[in-house]
């Protein structure tokens, strides 16, 4: 990672919001003043089908176009696509995995890529969850993000608050400011196991 960029990649499935997702983690570094930039990989655009997005952000202006090969930090909507897809591909040996699910990675598989990552770099939560109690519905992007902040300080909480604020209306705003502040409490309070590390 050079000093002034960090590199996202989201993956997910067609209608959690991977793409919103992207273009709010911009937003947020918009609005501490840097430069970002969000995009999706084109393909199948249909409901369940697998999606990815990425996310650059900044201390300059960013001429880079193509799609992240080599992310700082996956995000992970839906974790049924560890089966297929090899999501952790590229990834940096001192990155950040933030994945949607409310079991401890290791129940996911992932115990030979644990090894490969730092303590405290490849984390859990249960973002569906968290979606479905604040907002009716379990699309967990904006809880991912909240969760994202807290992991990395890549962004500030604030700042993906604002983003979330000026994305969506009062009625959906409220239940996404919500679940995305639970869940960057859970990080923050404890990693090792609210987190679920």
């Amino acid at each position: 990672m050079s000093s002034s960029m960090f590199q996202v990649r989201i993956h997910g499935r067609g209608g959690q919001g991977v793409v919103t997702a992207a273009e709010l983690l911009s937003v947020a570094a918009f609005v501490e003043g840097r430069y970002a930039q969000a995009f999706p990989s084109f393909g199948s655009e249909r409901t369940g089908a697998p999606v990815v997005a990425f996310c650059r952000i900044s201390d300059v202006a960013i001429r880079r176009r193509e799609p992240i090969v080599d992310p700082d930090a996956i995000i992970v909507q839906d974790t049924t696509l560890l089966e297929g897809i090899d999501v952790f591909a590229g990834l940096r040996q001192d990155g950040y995995a933030l994945l949607n699910a409310p079991v401890p990675a290791s129940e996911l598989g992932l115990v030979e890529r644990l090894r490969w990552y730092p303590p405290g770099r490849v984390v859990t939560v249960p973002a569906s969850e968290l979606a479905q109690r604040h907002l009716g519905r379990p699309v967990p992007n904006a809880a991912l993000l909240g969760a994202f902040a807290a992991l990395t300080g890549v962004v500030s909480a604030a700042s993906v608050m604002a983003a979330i604020r000026g994305r969506f209306g009062d009625g959906l705003a409220e239940g996404n400011l919500a679940a995305a502040t639970e869940a960057y409490d859970l990080v923050r309070s404890d990693q090792g196991s609210a987190a679920r590390a």
